[in-house]
């Protein structure tokens, strides 16, 4: 039984390359604005109809009708990692003020109106829609959420759907393999027909980790009491300090200590034998604020062996984020489109790296932590340590290991220049969240339950397959 896909807001492919990680399922159509984009999607699936147009322009009669749509509108002007102000100029003003407001900023919000132009035509069986947690208060300043609760019930009164908001960090999404080697906080949207079988969200969305009381164990998400979120209206990103949520063992008994999912490195993810120079090579001194951060990842990470220092891999998140520093066992801090945001050190041996970031705000972080948000803009330093700072090789990460942390396979080919490549990457769906999800929604439809690799199997998180 074939379960068919539309991807609208396609971008490169993430969301597509995971959705065809789930057996039976077809991408049958993939828009996008981006010319490049496009032309990235059908060199690497060429058998999906492809259409490179302003999705808001187009009338959804001219696409087939699928029984899943995936949508990721734009996002850039939900989220405030860019440290903006969120502006709502749509809702004083309006569309063509003279006063100051963002055209291109409401034009690129009001993309999430496209879904429910979709969902009103084609009457989808379920449909996925990825965004920022922050999308969730879009809406005038005195009224936080209002467009989004809107929104919201313009797409259910269609199905009409049950929905559900998730939200999840693509380094936790690896129900049927493994998660991402970069963090990636995103908010899901999942609409079901009503009346019709719902998604196990139990079985899809509860990542792995080590009870100290129990072993291992599928993790529970436990929202926080704040001002803007609590168990009965959860909202937010991962994290223990600075998150609005966190996880913790399904047993009551352990229900009031915080544990950490497993995750991947991003170690994993980059390539330590590719040349490099040391610091002292370098005809040009590396700016100040540069220079700080890798000396404080030095004095952090390093240990005394011998007459000189080891390292242990670490990374930095460039852009902010709220995270400190971070083992190299850990994902990259997010990627986004803004640009590759980290640094990397490394000694004469494999795997003793440093991940440090190009922003002012960040600090390092080790580098077996997920990448910080990848962005569009080429920000990522790969720096190698050795027994004096000055033995440390420096050089930026490559475009190929920004790609490989959001688990685009090597062999994914990006049609486009440098500076296309890094906005693709840092625009797409780490393939593995979009593997979870749609396998959860395929599961939903079908009835026919899908089966989750056992913990810790090597031969499933090597072949990236959603087990049949």
């Amino acid at each position: 039984m074939f379960v068919t896909l539309t991807d609208l807001f396609c971008g490169a492919g993430g969301s597509t390359c995971g959705a065809l990680m789930v057996p039976g399922v077809r991408v049958v159509m993939a828009a996008n604005h981006s010319r490049h984009a496009i032309n990235t999607h059908q060199h690497n699936h060429p058998t999906t109809d492809h259409d490179c147009a302003d999705i808001s322009q187009v009338v959804p009669t001219r696409y087939p009708r699928t029984d899943i749509l995936w949508g990721s509108p734009e996002c850039t002007h939900h989220t405030r990692a860019s440290g903006r102000k969120r502006g709502h100029g749509e809702f004083t003003g309006g569309l063509l003020a003279t006063d100051g407001t963002d055209e291109v900023a409401i034009r690129s919000r009001a993309t999430m109106h496209d879904i429910a132009r979709f969902a009103e035509h084609h009457r989808y069986r379920a449909i996925i829609v990825e965004n920022v947690p922050d999308a969730r208060w879009w809406g005038p300043e005195e009224a936080p959420g209002f467009a989004f609760d809107n929104w919201v019930r313009s797409v259910a009164l269609w199905g009409p759907y049950e929905y559900r908001i998730i939200y999840l960090d693509s380094a936790h999404a690896q129900a049927a393999g493994p998660g991402s080697r970069s963090r990636r906080p995103r908010m899901y949207v999942v609409f079901w027909r009503k009346g019709e079988r719902a998604p196990d969200f139990d079985k899809w969305l509860r990542p792995h980790g080590l009870c100290p009381r129990h072993g291992r164990v599928r993790l529970v998400q436990q929202f926080k009491r704040t001002k803007v979120c609590s168990p009965e209206r959860p909202w937010g990103v991962y994290g223990i300090k600075t998150g609005q949520y966190t996880y913790r063992c399904p047993d009551r008994l352990c229900r009031d200590q915080d544990i950490e999912p497993r995750v991947r490195g991003a170690a994993e993810a980059i390539d330590f034998t590719l040349p490099a120079r040391t610091l002292a090579e370098r005809s040009r001194p590396l700016a100040a604020n540069t220079m700080r951060k890798i000396e404080a990842g030095w004095h952090q990470y390093r240990r005394a062996h011998g007459t000189g220092s080891v390292i242990e891999p670490y990374m930095v998140e460039l852009h902010g984020g709220g995270s400190s520093h971070r083992i190299g066992t850990q994902p990259m801090s997010t990627l986004t489109a803004g640009g590759l945001n980290h640094g990397v050190v490394y000694a004469d041996r494999p795997l003793i790296h440093d991940l440090l970031p190009y922003y002012g705000n960040s600090r390092t972080q080790p580098v077996t932590v997920p990448m910080p948000t990848l962005t569009t803009r080429d920000r990522h330093g790969l720096i190698g340590y050795a027994a004096a700072l000055e033995e440390c090789r420096y050089r930026m990460i490559i475009p190929r290991e920004a790609a490989r942390a959001m688990e685009f396979p090597d062999t994914f080919e990006f049609i486009g220049d440098r500076e296309q490549t890094i906005e693709m990457i840092g625009n797409a769906v780490t393939t593995n969240a979009a593997r979870d999800l749609v396998g959860m929604v395929v599961e939903a439809l079908t009835g026919e339950d899908v089966a989750l690799p056992a913990p810790g199997g090597d031969q499933q998180a090597q072949t990236g397959q959603v087990a049949a």
